[in-house]
């Protein structure tokens, strides 16, 4: 019997090998990622004990890994466990950790599949939700995987679009800030010594040719005056004159409904980008965006690996279920009708033959965005 189980596992590795020769003619996908749909399902069908549905879909995956591998896919993102999930009943949410753990210890064992094809492992999430067991454990195996290169699993836990956003957000809105906070010292450091509120030349203008020399900003946006003029004593402007923390008065004929107006008008401007004089010949400099698409997208728990080329949901189900909402734009979703245990081989073949002859059409929609 062990004799014929050992052929079989040979002739399939040999077919497997030639299958996805053929397959590596076309495009093979750099990251999939998998909505792992279904466990509780499989084992209420199977009538198995509740929670051991879970232990068939990490069989699963464990083969999804190893096709994918051979296959020549370099990043593979798995949704493990979402921040809803903390929702559901707490011995299943104990359940789930505690089966975390144990497959944690299992992957960095000997001979496991991460040694084996050189993984290295990432657990993208907020962490800080999970209990410190399996936040260490995480964090373990992150560090003791984190020479491997050459393919990726990325682990989504305590995970979901909308926290990730939110973080990159704070993140980089804090990173500017401290970069402000940073700028302003070295300048307060190097006006140090000008304490009398002088003012430079530019232009050919001199402090003597200029009665009032002042600088004020509407929402952030420098405003001058026709003789553009750098000056260090607009702080001894009266408070009485500022409005909204914008200085009101400090260029000619910005008073009462004027003001609104060509408030407002500014405010439009800068909504679309332009850069428009006021009617009063004052000039407004652009300045560029604190914070960029780039900032965000640098502070995403998923920076560490590109957008993925296909989701893959199980079940049938077509619904992201708020996963990696910010990078799958461009991403086609496959459904295969059934359960994370019962997925295999030839669905996936089926998902890269799909994703091949729909190749040009992705690649062109990608290069638009």
């Amino acid at each position: 019997m062990g004799n014929e189980s050992s052929w079989s596992d040979s002739l399939s590795n040999i077919f497997r090998k030639y299958l996805f020769r053929v397959l590596s003619c076309g495009a093979i996908p750099t990251h999939i990622a998998f909505i792992m749909d279904g466990n509780r399902r499989f084992a209420k069908k199977q009538n198995m004990v509740e929670g051991e549905g879970h232990r068939a879909g990490y069989k699963s995956l464990k083969s999804m890994l190893n096709y994918c591998y051979e296959l020549g896919v370099k990043y593979i993102t798995v949704y493990a466990f979402s921040i809803e999930n903390f929702k559901r009943k707490p011995e299943e949410v104990q359940y789930l950790m505690d089966l975390m753990i144990e497959k944690i210890d299992e992957l960095l064992q000997d001979g496991s599949i991460v040694n084996q094809h050189g993984m290295r492992l990432y657990f993208i999430g907020n962490l800080k939700l999970l209990s410190e067991e399996v936040r260490t454990a995480a964090e373990k195996a992150m560090k003791a995987t984190a020479h491997n290169s050459r393919t990726v699993l990325l682990i989504c836990v305590a995970y979901t679009s909308y926290d990730e956003i939110v973080h990159a957000v704070k993140e980089s809105c804090e990173e500017k800030m401290n970069n402000i906070q940073a700028e302003n010292t070295m300048k307060a450091g190097r006006n140090s010594t000008d304490q009398n509120g002088s003012c430079e030349k530019m232009d050919g203008v001199y402090p003597s040719e200029i009665q009032d020399c002042h600088k004020h900003e509407v929402h952030g946006t420098v405003i001058l005056g026709k003789n553009d003029v750098r000056c260090n004593g607009f702080s001894k402007l009266e408070a009485s004159e500022k409005k909204n923390g914008v200085i009101k008065h400090a260029v000619p004929g910005f008073r009462g409904e004027k003001w609104n107006e060509v408030q407002e008008s500014m405010q439009s401007q800068f909504s679309k980008g332009t850069v428009e004089s006021s009617d009063d010949g004052e000039m407004v400099r652009e300045i560029k965006p604190l914070i960029n698409l780039v900032d965000i997208e640098k502070h995403m728990y998923m920076a560490v690996a590109p957008d993925p080329d296909i989701v893959i949901r199980s079940s049938g189900e077509t619904r992201l279920s708020n996963f990696l909402l910010w990078q799958t734009g461009y991403s086609p979703l496959y459904s295969p009708a059934v359960l994370w245990p019962e997925i295999g081989l030839w669905h996936l073949v089926g998902v890269v033959l799909h994703y091949q002859r729909n190749y040009s059409y992705l690649q062109k929609k990608r290069k638009q965005s």
